[in-house]
């Protein structure tokens, strides 16, 4: 009963047998939608379809805590519920939890190892190409605004950590208890960041929002946008902190250095 387990639960080559589905997008998340062929939809984590979740008699249910942890017993009466905090932790801690329930701890590690691999293969290629020191910042353009993404999950960890890249000016005086914080267009300079990595959200406001922005004057004069250095990244593999997300997202960066 939430995307974030069941990406993890296919990262350990498990398919379930139904899951919730992505609220913004209204089915499963793009990026694993070919995975979960034939596995029943539940509908969004905040009104699941507790019928449908009945007619395909799990042997177990997988919740998040945060979101369901209120109604451990109404899916306790369904089949035995397994609860997990994903505000706690790391992906990786929540994919060696998951995993230690079906055995699978080797499977874990493997995937952890393979992953830990890829990012420092990929870290090289975008230091080769953006400087050894370069400062990068991310920002997703939504239908209402532009946010500057925080050191945080989901975007934080994988950038500034696993990646080791350095962070544009003021991006550590954004609160890490937030993903991100509002930003006006105007406060873009003050980052002055050598790299920017994009996220458009989905739909045409956000999409035509970001090609209002390109043609700003303010964004134009950034030094990462005169230098070519924008990245625009499949932004569903990003925002989503999983094992299986952030891997996928790693592959979307080398192919976006690859070129």
């Amino acid at each position: 009963m939430s995307i974030h387990i069941t990406n993890n639960l296919l990262a350990l080559g498990i398919k379930p047998a139904g899951s919730v589905i992505g609220g913004d997008v209204k089915d499963f998340l793009p990026h694993v939608k070919e995975r979960l062929e034939g596995t029943v939809k539940y509908g969004v984590v905040a009104d699941p379809d507790m019928e449908a979740l009945l007619a395909s008699k799990p042997d177990y249910i997988f919740i998040d805590s945060t979101y369901s942890g209120a109604d451990l017993a109404k899916f306790e009466k369904i089949a035995p519920t397994i609860s997990i905090n994903l505000d706690e932790g790391t992906w990786r801690d929540h994919l060696k939890q998951i995993a230690g329930y079906f055995g699978r701890e080797a499977e874990a590690e493997s995937f952890i190892a393979d992953y830990d691999a890829k990012a420092q293969r990929v870290s090289e290629k975008i230091k080769a190409k953006l400087g050894e020191n370069a400062k990068v910042m991310a920002v997703r353009m939504t239908a209402k605004e532009l946010r500057v993404m925080s050191t945080a999950r989901p975007l934080g960890p994988i950038l500034f950590k696993d990646l080791g890249l350095s962070m544009a000016d003021g991006v550590d005086k954004i609160s890490a208890d937030e993903p991100y914080e509002v930003i006006s267009k105007e406060v873009l300079p003050d980052f002055d960041a050598d790299a920017i990595f994009v996220i458009v959200s989905s739909g045409n406001e956000a999409a035509a929002n970001f090609a209002e922005l390109e043609k700003n004057a303010v964004w134009q004069n950034l030094k990462a946008v005169k230098q070519k250095h924008v990245y625009v990244l499949d932004g569903q593999k990003w925002l989503d902190y999983s094992s299986l997300g952030q891997t996928m997202a790693l592959d979307n960066a080398e192919q976006l250095f690859n070129k």
